[in-house]
């Protein structure tokens, strides 16, 4: 006769064995990289097409190096963005902006500028001394950047050139000179050689870059007008270079600091 309570029993341990063998074998696997094995698998010559590709652009790039290398003027001595306040590099790129700028500014608009102010950082190259050619003016200015004309009332000419002060970097500044008195404040300005006027509205060349607050110059940004030249900075160097035979070197002073 069968014990009904011990089968009971068994199977009851029977099923839970089955329960746990199952929920163990249905759980997460966990696999691992043992080992990984690779080889290269060549699809061409490497050097044969790179030769092809040389040879197909060697046309372009000889044309190319043919313009770059043309010579436009010839600079006496190296000139470059170094300075305490001002720079011959700089003092250069801004009355070649505001000489050629402006009559096309005057073509346009039937207006002058007063005042050209550009950004230390954007000069990226110095002109060395001896030819001077059109390779030289794309490495003074790689940037696209194009000739912007903004309409500042004379409170933002005073955050301009608060801006200036503070950030004791030689700008390239043309139109505008001025003194830092002991206090670091701006006296004696003077624009176009006339004494500031804060009612008066002033027109002030720069780039694209600058004209909406780039750098900081965030006084860009109170502009009543703007107007869009379309007069790339680097056009403007090339044809400034191809007009003059020697680059001059002009060191005036913009800006004094009171002693």
């Amino acid at each position: 006769m069968v014990k009904l309570k011990n089968y009971n029993v068994a199977v009851k341990y029977f099923v839970l064995f089955l329960t746990f063998t199952a929920s163990v074998s249905c759980g997460p696997k966990k696999i691992y990289v043992s080992r990984i094995e690779g080889k290269e698998i060549g699809i061409t010559d490497k050097n044969a097409e790179d030769q092809k590709i040389a040879d197909f652009i060697k046309p372009y790039k000889e044309s190319i190096d043919k313009d770059l290398n043309t010579v436009l003027a010839y600079a006496p001595q190296t000139l470059d963005k170094n300075g305490q306040w001002q720079s011959a590099m700089g003092n250069l790129f801004a009355d070649v902006v505001m000489a050629k700028g402006n009559p096309v500014f005057e073509k346009r608009e039937n207006k002058a500028m007063d005042i050209v102010l550009l950004n230390h950082g954007g000069i990226r190259s110095i002109i060395p001394k001896g030819e001077v050619t059109t390779r030289t003016a794309f490495e003074i200015m790689p940037f696209e950047n194009s000739l912007v004309v903004i309409a500042l009332n004379g409170d933002a000419i005073l955050d301009m050139i608060r801006y200036i002060i503070n950030e004791k970097k030689p700008h390239p500044l043309a139109g505008m000179t001025f003194t830092i008195a002991k206090n670091n404040e701006p006296t004696a300005i003077m624009i176009q050689g006339k004494p500031l006027e804060l009612g008066k509205t002033y027109f002030v060349g720069t780039n694209d870059y600058l004209s909406n607050g780039g750098d900081n110059m965030l006084f860009f940004k109170k502009g009543t007008a703007k107007y869009d030249l379309d007069y790339k900075l680097r056009n403007i160097l090339i044809d400034y270079f191809k007009e003059v035979d020697t680059v001059p070197l002009i060191t005036d002073v913009r800006i004094t600091v009171e002693k």
